[in-house]
């Protein structure tokens, strides 16, 4: 048995908004919505349907959208009350100890690197008989030296200091990899924080530039990281 089927209209609104573009009716004006028909099984007892848009259709519909954008924001940690934010200061430093570890090989570098790091020390208040600056031959031996220094509970942070410079073999590379390595070893085997301030180079005017040059002194940033790792380990995270 065949089935017929009839179909009736319904007009849906397209409310002009950023999700919808603006519709223009056949006499060229731009109206603020559209109708789209929708064809619909019906029997013979059912009538049409119609909806049209409405002021108040659109401020219904605007209202939704504000109040999504609402939940978006907040939903953003750096809002949420509930969120307690730990870091370290950079204000506060005077019962700060921290040690250097600085290497001797490159030492034209590491001399100045070093300068950076104390004059940053001193900039922020901390004491200089709460520093103590431990000398190692190379990049290499920085590791140990840290992870010693750490687990004598004298420091709250130890900042490392070396420069490698890329030469004709692949020492570079060994040593590179063993002074990161090493230095990240002896913060997570100490549970002091341990700062990286190696410098890798391909030259030694990138260094220069590195250790005081155009692109300023990587000492001095390395041994403000120190004070605020310091301050966070100290008066958060005991």
């Amino acid at each position: 048995m065949a089935a017929s089927f009839a179909s009736t209209h319904c007009f849906l609104p397209l409310y002009q908004s950023r999700l919808a573009p603006t519709h223009h009716l056949q006499n060229n004006t731009t109206s603020s919505s559209t109708t789209i028909p929708l064809h619909l099984n019906r029997n013979s007892n059912s009538k049409p349907l119609s909806f049209s848009s409405s002021h108040a259709g659109r401020n219904g519909f605007n209202a939704v959208v504000e109040n999504e954008r609402k939940k978006d924001r907040l939903s953003s940690f750096a809002q949420t009350a509930a969120v307690r934010n730990l870091m370290g200061s950079v204000t506060d430093t005077q019962a700060l100890r921290f040690a250097v570890v600085v290497a001797r090989f490159n030492e034209i570098i590491t001399k100045r690197l070093l300068e950076g790091a104390l004059s940053t020390f001193n900039h922020y208040s901390v004491l200089e008989d709460n520093i103590d600056v431990v000398w190692v031959p190379g990049s290499f031996e920085i590791g140990v030296a840290a992870e010693r220094l750490g687990k004598s509970q004298k420091y709250h942070a130890i900042l490392c200091i070396g420069a490698v410079i890329r030469g004709d073999t692949s020492h570079y590379d060994v040593v590179v990899n063993s002074a990161a390595s090493g230095v990240l070893s002896a913060g997570l085997n100490s549970g002091v924080p341990c700062i990286f301030g190696v410098l890798t180079c391909d030259n030694m005017d990138q260094a220069l530039n590195r250790a005081g040059g155009k692109s300023g002194n990587k000492g001095s940033e390395t041994a403000l990281t120190a004070i605020e790792m310091a301050s966070l380990f100290e008066h958060h995270l005991k």
